[in-house]
């Protein structure tokens, strides 16, 4: 773990805690490039953690603290996501996968936070699964489905979707698997296919129910 301070952060408000986890990629051309801007005051950003590609783990801001990572948007009816949240921020452009001494130290990181402060696996998000339509990282080359094996973010349903997808329905079942800002059908399909079927396009279809629950909530 290195240590390089930023001066970017702020007490965390209404005495919350973190319950949530964010993750980011940098979209930027190093991981230097990414901790000078999270440092930089002018620039008025920052993060708890950056992830760079060879597995070292730089600190920014400490967990108790409030990191100005998440902005606008909304994680299960709650809102000012960065008071109650830990942001991850990872080396990437958002065009390449993550390489394993990468992926190998974000989930050992992941797993010292979620014990600390007993985050639960489905609190384990994507900047784009809070502020759909604004965000896309960690984009669609993440591996969620690798973390979800361990425990660390959210199982994927397996179950076969209705035969007749319909949009409310489906709006209602991303709700209560957490997609709760308040977004178009169109953004809100676009968020939960980035995060669970990245390479989907088309209308609604039975596929973009199955992940967000079990068929007994839509038989």
């Amino acid at each position: 773990m290195i240590d390089r301070p930023s001066p970017n952060f702020g007490p965390r408000r209404d005495g919350l805690r973190p319950s949530i986890v964010v993750l980011h990629y940098t979209a930027m051309s190093s991981a230097e490039a990414a901790i000078q801007r999270l440092c930089d005051p002018e620039a008025q950003v920052s993060a708890h953690y950056v992830v760079c590609r060879s597995g070292a783990i730089t600190r920014l801001v400490a967990e108790d603290q409030r990191a100005w990572h998440a902005g606008e948007g909304e994680w299960r009816g709650q809102q000012d996501i960065n008071s109650r949240s830990v942001g991850i921020e990872l080396d990437n452009t958002g065009d390449h996968p993550f390489p394993e001494p990468q992926m190998a130290a974000l989930e050992g990181l992941l797993q010292r936070i979620m014990e600390r402060w007993d985050i639960a696996p489905e609190n384990v998000i994507g900047h784009s699964d809070m502020a759909p339509g604004r965000k896309s990282d960690p984009g669609p080359r993440f591996d969620w489905t690798r973390l979800a094996r361990q425990g660390l973010a959210a199982q994927a349903g397996y179950e076969e979707g209705p035969g007749a997808p319909d949009c409310t329905l489906f709006r209602r079942i991303a709700r209560d698997a957490g997609f709760t800002a308040d977004v178009d059908h169109e953004t809100l399909l676009a968020a939960v296919r980035l995060r669970f079927r990245p390479h989907a396009t088309g209308p609604l279809a039975p596929e973009d129910f199955t992940p967000l629950g079990h068929a007994a909530l839509w038989t």
